[in-house]
Parts: structure tokens; sequence; C-alpha cells
């Protein structure tokens, strides 16, 4: 089961968090790495879930989760030690426009002409309504205060819960579709949303979902034309200028209903290209078994001998 779908009814809990994007320098050519982990304390008399702290990071639910198993994600316990997970490997693939990382569930921003990466945290499809993957499109459009009219099937769905969903929402606080939109493609648009604690979750009906500040950013800084790519990458892995080799999992993304409703891990897609780097000379087997268990989302050095924090 992953992890994060028996949250939503933390919904009720939540209030609104800035939250920007978070801007890492590009790395070198030939690396990949970014980022450093950190480690917070949670406040005394804490009374917070846990969708603020990553708010406060520029974080989903599910890197929190990932990163701090076991943690109460309605109150986290007061003084205990929270990680946060803001170092990252970069995914394979270009460094240009747009990247949507539908595994980890985060976009990655490349601003043209720049030399940094802005990364933000989303919300992706439910199971069975899937947000697209292996997909390179374009921004087609930009639109401040958008309007959603649900499809029938949307409608449907929603009458099967017990609950009406007029043909037409009109622009406003209370839309779904937050107060802006970037449309790529011409099913699916990248939009704001009415409800925080869907980042970093699949609550969505296949469009990308962002923290209404972060947004607001990529509304005003991504031209119309920007590339987009989707991709799913759920084991991401570099060997850096320095030699060390590290290591990235995530908890992959259910194939369908019955998979997703499932107390069963999803199985991960080793290739044989992360086969070859898992097994070369000098990495420590146990520490990739280990983390191809774990899968904690954060890259871990598997060097024999390495020291990880």
């Amino acid at each position: 089961m992953r992890r994060v779908k028996l949250f939503c009814s933390l919904a009720m809990l939540l209030t609104s968090q800035i939250a920007l994007a978070v801007s890492y320098p590009l790395p070198p050519d030939g690396s990949r790495l970014v980022g450093s982990p950190l480690t917070m304390i949670v406040p005394d008399k804490n009374t917070q879930p846990l969708e603020t702290f990553a708010a406060q990071y520029g974080l989903g639910l599910s890197n929190m989760l990932e990163a701090n198993p076991g943690v109460d994600v309605y109150l986290p316990r007061s003084g205990s030690t929270l990680v946060i997970p803001q170092q990252l490997i970069l995914p394979a693939t270009v460094r240009e426009g747009i990247v949507i990382n539908v595994a980890e569930m985060r976009l990655y921003y490349y601003p043209s002409g720049g030399n940094t990466v802005e990364i933000l945290p989303i919300g992706i499809g439910q199971a069975g309504r899937e947000t697209p993957r292996n997909w390179v499109t374009s921004v087609q459009r930009k639109q401040e205060a958008p309007t959603w009219s649900p499809t029938p099937n949307t409608r449907r769905e929603y009458a099967r819960r017990g609950e009406s969903l007029p043909a037409f929402v009109p622009a406003g606080p209370e839309n779904p579709m937050g107060l802006y939109a970037i449309y790529i493609g011409k099913l699916y648009a990248i939009h704001g949303t009415n409800a925080n604690f869907g980042i970093g979750l699949r609550v969505s009906q296949g469009c990308i979902r962002l923290r209404n500040d972060d947004i607001e950013y990529l509304f005003d800084n991504v031209p119309v034309g920007t590339r987009v790519q989707l991709i799913d990458q759920p084991v991401k892995y570099t060997t850096e200028p320095d030699g060390s080799r590290w290591l990235e999992v995530h908890e992959p993304l259910s194939r369908n209903r019955a998979e997703y409703e499932s107390d069963r891990k999803v199985p991960l897609p080793v290739t044989p290209a992360l086969r070859t780097f898992m097994t070369s000379g000098g990495v420590d087997a146990s520490r990739v078994n280990h983390e191809l268990e774990r899968r904690s989302g954060m890259p871990v050095n598997i060097n024999v001998g390495a020291i990880n924090q």
C-alpha cells in the first residue's frame, strides 16, 4: 500500500502554508547530485501536522513520509527529529524547461539561460486516473483564475460516492484548479489547489497539482511554448566526478487500482543499466539491498566504506 494514500482526511486539519520552490545551483558537468540533507526538531507543544513542516521546506507529504517512516502525519511528536530530504539526484534526462517525475512527486524547472534548477512538490492523478508518464509536450497556454468543467466520468465518480459535482465550477478560492493554470497538451494542466493536503498525494483527476504560491511562481516565470517532459523514475542513480556512487529509491507508483489497494510493495523496475551500476566493483551490496527495501527517497552513497549522513 502506498504510504500516503490513507491521509486524505487531513484536509480538515490543514491551513494554508507559504511555500516556494527550492532553488539549487546546477552541478558541474558529469554531476547530478544537488543539495544537502537537513534535520529539524519538532517544536515543544507542537500542534501542527506534518504538512505544515513539509510546506515550510518546499516538500510534499510523500517526500517527508519516505524520509521519516513511522512519523505521526497528524501530529509529529514534540522534540522528535524530522529528516528534511533536500538532497537529491537530478533526473536522468535533459535539463530543459519543466521535468515532472511522477514517481517522486516533484517538478523540476530549468529556467532558460540560467544556472539553477527550481524544484517544487506536486500532487498527481489517482490510481485509475493517472497523470501521463513518458510524455514530452509543451506549455500551450496559461490562465489566471481558471474555471473547471468536470468530465462526465468525474461527475459519475463523485455521484458514486454520494457527492454532487456541478457541471461547471467558476473561478475562485473554492475551485480545485486554484488561482492559476498552465495548460500542457490538450487534456492536462499544471495548476493550483484549494486543498494543500493533496501535495505529495495521488488525489487529482490526472492533472499536476501545486501549492498556490508555487503555481503562481511558475505562472509568472514559465513562458508559453516551454518544453514539458513527464517521466517515471522511482530509482535514480549517479556516479559523481569524485567516483562516489549514489542511489535514490522512491516507492514506485502502483500500476492499477488492485495493486494500489494492496498491502504489498510495488516491484521496483531494475533495468540492465541499473543492475550493472549496483553490482559494479567497489559497491556495498548490503547497502544497496537495504536501500532497495527501505526506499527512503534520499540519495545514499553506496560505495564500500562510505559514510552517509
